[in-house]
């Protein structure tokens, strides 16, 4: 079946807010202590928007950031989502992820908790996220085993922490997750800021590929690595030929055409989630608008 075909979304990916505690170098978004958050949902319009998801039927919510768990709608949007039968992923640093908040979660539907992680060492993983603990991240991903949930690890490849990366493939293995996500950074956000001094060399990167092509049948049945479109350019235009089944929604209810372009189709301030739908579905059809998010998407990922 084609994805024109659904009359709601297969999944939403609801980035609640662009607070966080960390200023991470790669982040797509810039979030962070300093972000402006003004222009975010006030707490009746995140819970409105919960219902409509769950009214709407949506299978899957990804709850991400920012740092979600830092949104002060956070339990209160996940609890409505769950109630009303969604399957919830939520994408954490982990850093504020101990037992009291793993019971808490363990509690609701989840179909997944991703942890980001970094590197197997100190100094690379806080290559990426300066101030960060590697100690509380690995805590965090601990917990969310021992409460039962199935665990994700993300791991962004960088110049610091690259030559890591077979480790924590084996790592992610030990901590009992069954995906290991990753991919070629995106040069949006405070990445496209440090991009000369993150982007690892093409070799380093047809190294990294190599190795998840090997480790992919050895590791079949035991851990899923994620890696495809490996590179961003080609998920663009993968998008382009065959939209993605999750609607995007950012902090001010806004919904883009993709969840890496800045040209918005839809406001579920104002709009429902079968209308955000068909306006995102619509926007992947022939003509200029289309093309123009497609250009929003690489423009940024190809400058120099």
């Amino acid at each position: 079946m084609r994805i024109a075909s659904f009359d709601v979304p297969l999944a939403a990916a609801w980035r609640l807010t662009d607070r966080c505690d960390l200023s991470c170098r790669h982040c797509l978004n810039a979030s962070g202590p300093k972000a402006d958050t003004a222009a975010e949902l006030s707490r009746p319009e995140a819970l409105k928007l919960a219902r409509s998801i769950g009214s709407a039927q949506v299978p899957y919510v990804i709850l991400c950031g920012g740092e979600p768990m830092l949104s002060p709608d956070f339990w209160q949007a996940a609890e409505t989502l769950g109630e009303a039968g969604a399957w919830l992923k939520v994408e954490t640093h982990g850093q504020n992820l101990g037992r009291t908040q793993a019971e808490r979660l363990a509690k609701l539907p989840i179909r997944s908790v991703q942890v980001s992680l970094d590197g197997v060492t100190q100094q690379a993983y806080e290559s990426l996220r300066p101030g960060a603990s590697l100690a509380k991240t690995l805590e965090a991903c601990r917990e969310v085993r021992r409460q039962g949930m199935p665990l994700e690890i993300s791991f962004v490849p960088v110049q610091g922490n690259i030559h890591e990366a077979p480790a924590v493939i084996d790592l992610a293995l030990d901590l009992g997750a069954f995906r290991f996500n990753t991919g070629t950074l995106i040069k949006r956000g405070r990445a496209a800021a440090a991009w000369k001094k993150l982007l690892p060399d093409a070799e380093s990167m047809a190294g990294l590929l190599a190795v998840l092509t090997r480790r992919e049948a050895t590791l079949a049945g035991r851990l899923e690595l994620c890696f495809r479109p490996f590179n961003f350019e080609d998920q663009v235009r993968a998008e382009r030929a065959e939209p993605s089944g999750t609607l995007t929604i950012l902090p001010d209810g806004k919904v883009p055409v993709s969840a890496s372009s800045d040209v918005v189709c839809a406001d579920l301030r104002t709009q429902t989630v079968r209308e955000a739908w068909r306006a995102y579905l619509a926007a992947h059809g022939k003509g200029p608008r289309s093309e123009r998010w497609v250009g929003s998407c690489l423009e940024p990922a190809t400058r120099s």
